[in-house]
């Protein structure tokens, strides 16, 4: 073997072997730490691990197989029941703000969320104090933030979120206008429209086996959404 292809080939393994470890560190960092931005998760894994190479560093898909198969490994009892869990209250809470048209987003829905995940619903409405006074009318308290999200690559809006706990959980809901209701913005993991579930969605989804990390999950997934 000619020795430039030989180096090529060494250096070729060795950026795959970093992008295992900086994914595997990101997806520990995740579930051990309760990050959830996967850019962060990744950027403070490849400072850990010792990689400053750019090409180094793992898709967002990436990590999220390892963070997936480290819960298997080892949170395999656990985690099922923190999912079920907080999918049995996003249908409480779905139900409680049906005048809104809730959906179902994030880690509660994809299956990968643990003990520090929130469930994370989007509401609709057009009128901007209709949530927060929905909230105070039944005596539950909350806290204002801001979300930025992309509709596009292009471009980008903020978007009001209230959060609240209830039965010990947290809530988190990002308040948009009627007619986003027709596109979803831009995932987390890569750039295509996030994914969201309807209360019947969410139905189906329960009554589904508690298989959130089989490999089977994202058609199981794709068959409670309907597509």
């Amino acid at each position: 073997m000619a020795r430039g292809r030989h180096h090529r080939i060494h250096a070729q393994d060795r950026l795959h072997r970093n992008r295992q470890r900086v994914a595997q560190e990101a997806a520990r960092l995740m579930s051990e730490h309760g990050i959830r931005d996967f850019h962060h998760a990744k950027l403070k894994a490849a400072e850990r691990m010792g990689v400053d190479d750019e090409q180094a560093l793992p898709r967002n898909r990436e990590i999220e197989q390892a963070l997936r198969e480290r819960q298997r490994i080892f949170h395999g009892h656990e985690q099922p029941q923190a999912l079920r869990r907080r999918r049995e209250a996003a249908r409480e809470a779905m139900g409680f703000l049906a005048r809104f048209e809730p959906r179902l987003v994030g880690a509660v829905l994809d299956g990968t969320a643990d003990s520090h995940s929130a469930v994370c619903l989007h509401l609709f409405c057009d009128e901007p104090e209709a949530v927060p006074r929905f909230l105070d009318e039944r005596g539950i308290p909350f806290e204002v933030q801001t979300r930025r999200l992309r509709e596009t690559r292009d471009r980008s809006s903020e978007y009001p979120v209230y959060l609240f706990r209830a039965d010990e959980l947290p809530f988190d809901l990002t308040v948009f206008p009627r007619v986003a209701l027709r596109q979803a913005p831009l995932g987390r993991i890569d750039e295509r429209p996030m994914e969201r579930a309807s209360l019947n969605a969410v139905d189906e989804l329960l009554a589904l086996p508690d298989s959130s990390n089989d490999q089977n999950f994202e058609d199981m997934l794709t068959n409670a959404l309907g597509r």
